[in-house]
């Protein structure tokens, strides 16, 4: 297939590409260093700088749409606020625009997008049919799933990744964590009851190839293992694995002091489960967080 990939430098975007690769796909990246792209890939994908660069007679069976500031990355000013939604919002609103425009319509646009769309529900259990908090990661998500999905008027198929914590190695969060477990400096975030939803980076790779492939899917779909846990939980499992103590633990107020309200991404929490995934006939290899984990942590 012909693939066009936003976000394709990121932690996820490099798996998923190195991936599509493999399977013989042809990828196209939207990356701010084009020069970057070819040298990784030894000329192996073509790169572009900009969603402009497109033009009418480019054509894709399929787009990836992963690309958006990290979430976490900085504290939400204002200003980094504006730079998360246009980093999501608009820059998906150019890529449906391109497709009003082009000749011949990809058959298929796999968009992100996050479980902050159900906001802090504390351990209520949710799937695609449960309802939102109103807060700050909902609205930015429900703009961002709204703008995606405005596609399916041109006949797309639309899939929306609804995506939780991915667990892998070599990024996001696990890598952030392992240097701090490694000196002993684990430990719970607040009480630790809040629901932490996951997916193996191996399994969301399949995920996304399956929704990809499988023509009678479309909407909303969780990304997420059918096995959450609570923050408390997982601290204790990575400890156990790493075999290292987690004794240590943030009390919740010295979060919303230094972080604001950007707290919300460690004390909140959404007990998700992918009702829609599972029904489509997805199966998941590793639907378990002790499983997970010593598979991405190469532990045997």
């Amino acid at each position: 297939m012909q693939i066009l990939l936003t976000g394709g430098t990121g932690f996820l975007g490099s798996a998923l590409c190195a991936l599509l690769l493999n399977e013989g796909h042809q990828l196209t990246i939207i990356s701010r260093k084009p020069q970057v792209i070819f040298t990784r890939y030894g000329g192996k994908v073509r790169g572009l700088r900009r969603l402009t660069d497109l033009t009418v007679n480019d054509y894709f069976d399929a787009v990836i749409n992963l690309a958006g500031e990290g979430i976490a990355d900085q504290p939400w000013t204002q200003q980094r606020k504006l730079a998360l939604y246009t980093s999501r919002v608009n820059l998906t609103e150019e890529l449906v625009d391109w497709m009003r425009r082009v000749k011949k319509r990809p058959q298929v646009l796999l968009s992100a997008s996050a479980i902050g769309w159900y906001g802090n529900q504390s351990h209520e259990i949710l799937d695609e049919d449960s309802h939102p908090h109103d807060e700050y990661t909902h609205q930015l998500c429900k703009d961002w799933e709204k703008s995606a999905l405005a596609a399916e008027q041109l006949g797309v198929r639309v899939c929306v990744l609804r995506t939780g914590v991915v667990l892998g190695r070599h990024g996001g969060m696990l890598k952030k964590l392992l240097p701090v477990f490694g000196f002993h400096l684990g430990g719970r975030l607040g009480d630790g009851q809040q629901w932490f939803s996951w997916i193996a980076l191996q399994d969301y790779l399949s995920a996304v190839l399956f929704l990809m492939t499988n023509p009678k899917t479309h909407g909303v779909f969780n990304l997420t293992a059918p096995q959450p846990v609570t923050n408390s939980d997982f601290t204790n499992e990575l400890a156990h694995l790493l075999h290292r103590k987690a004794f240590l633990s943030v009390p919740s107020i010295v979060l919303r002091i230094l972080m604001g309200e950007m707290s919300v991404l460690l004390l909140g929490g959404q007990r998700v489960l992918p009702s829609r995934l599972l029904d489509a006939g997805f199966s998941f290899r590793l639907p378990s967080l002790q499983k997970a984990l010593k598979v991405e942590l190469a532990l045997g």
